[in-house]
């Protein structure tokens, strides 16, 4: 500021709060989404808007410039929940809990065990996978040929055993 005119500073002044006030918003909305989460996020937004809303700005252009200001918060909060840092907030999960739903730990083991088994055999089709090693060409085989040669392989070795 020394090196500034005298008749420059104010101008300046307000050419440093445009350039940096939103660098310095972001990065403070960042660090309190890497820690806080969406929530506080979203009552930060809530706040700055209606900080703004209600300041008394004695300009000719005060209401351009307060819809100016609240697109800035906007824009720069909704960039800010999209960067992958942000603390995604934990699901609340007892809106969504049915009626009536146990909470005992062994009928909810005994609840999952039964819809496994009759989800079982899986409704997707075995994948079969082919790679394209060098060196010649192999034999392809579904998951049926594979469980019966593990079969016939366990067998062979029990009747090792037995002898």
């Amino acid at each position: 500021m020394h090196t500034l005119h005298p008749e420059r500073v104010d101008e300046t002044r307000l050419k440093a709060y445009s350039a940096f006030a939103p660098i310095l918003i972001n990065a403070l909305a960042q660090k309190l989404a890497r820690r806080q989460g969406m929530k506080d996020l979203d009552r930060l937004e809530a706040s700055l808007i209606r900080l703004v809303e209600e300041a008394d700005i004695a300009a000719p252009d005060s209401e351009a410039m307060k819809e100016f200001a609240v697109e800035l918060v906007v824009s720069t909060l909704r960039n800010v929940r999209e960067h992958p840092d942000a603390k995604q907030d934990l699901e609340e999960i007892d809106n969504r809990r049915a009626e009536g739903r146990s909470e005992d730990p062994d009928t909810l083991e005994e609840q999952l065990q039964s819809g496994l088994e009759d989800s079982f055999p899986a409704s997707d089709p075995p994948a079969v996978v082919s790679t394209a090693i060098t060196g010649g060409a192999k034999d392809i085989v579904g998951t049926d040929e594979v469980l019966r040669r593990k079969k016939e392989a366990s067998a062979r070795r029990q009747e090792k055993q037995e002898t």
